[in-house]
């Protein structure tokens, strides 16, 4: 499918979020039609509507095509934990969130930004994880990768992990999550050194974060171009 990725990360709070919203902002100043999913999410509020996340909300609200928030966020859990621990006695399975997900992607858009939950190997059930819906919806990745001692470590772990499960990674983003990092510079030419895919932009630490302002260290064009 053109122009359809999927945002994952190297850990949980690594910014896929930030992330997303912000390519949904810069598509938005572009005059394209998006439609942003948040098919899985932990950690929901109970509102009078129901278990509501605020990144699933916050992408709703970037995104330019209007959909019920079911549609955006078909699997809500209350629990900020692991999904499937979460999900209780509740059956999560790659072929359902696949399903969810095909039938709200049905809708022409210009841009299609799906956000995983954690990372590439969150668990869904006893035998699928994350990667799993990703390998069903055959779309390509978004890898965001946040910036802190480790970091070398997690972001080559999980590329490998992408790569050996046949699907591409369109581009990548580095947010830097640690405001004390040592060698910021010198870890993002390593991860340059080693990734093929290009870099769609590097975030450094910001006091109060916002899709907006984070859109400004963004290239969505290279998004497009692959």
């Amino acid at each position: 499918m053109a122009n359809a990725f999927f945002v994952t990360a190297t850990d949980t709070d690594a910014g896929k979020t930030l992330v997303t919203s912000a390519l949904l902002h810069l598509a938005a100043q572009a005059s394209l039609k998006t439609i942003a999913l948040k098919p899985l999410a932990a950690g929901c509020q109970e509102t009078e509507e129901g278990l509501r996340n605020a990144d699933a909300l916050m992408l709703q609200s970037y995104a330019t095509l209007e959909m019920d928030y079911d549609q955006v966020n078909p699997v809500a859990l209350k629990e900020p934990i692991a999904p499937h621990i979460a999900a209780g006695f509740r059956q999560i399975s790659a072929d359902r969130l696949a399903a969810y997900c095909r039938g709200a992607m049905l809708q022409p858009a210009d841009l299609i930004l799906v956000e995983g939950a954690g990372g590439w190997r969150v668990p869904l059930n006893p035998r699928e994880c994350i990667s799993h819906l990703v390998k069903q919806l055959d779309i390509p990745v978004i890898l965001v990768i946040g910036m802190k001692l480790g970091c070398l470590n997690h972001a080559l772990l999980t590329a490998e992990a992408i790569a050996r499960d046949g699907v591409p990674i369109a581009g990548w983003v580095a947010t830097q999550v640690d405001p004390d990092m040592l060698k910021v510079e010198q870890n993002l030419a390593t991860l340059k050194q080693r990734f093929r895919a290009p870099l769609l932009g590097f975030i450094p630490w910001l006091d109060d974060p916002s899709p907006e302002k984070v859109s400004q260290y963004l290239d969505l064009s290279l998004l497009l171009e692959t």
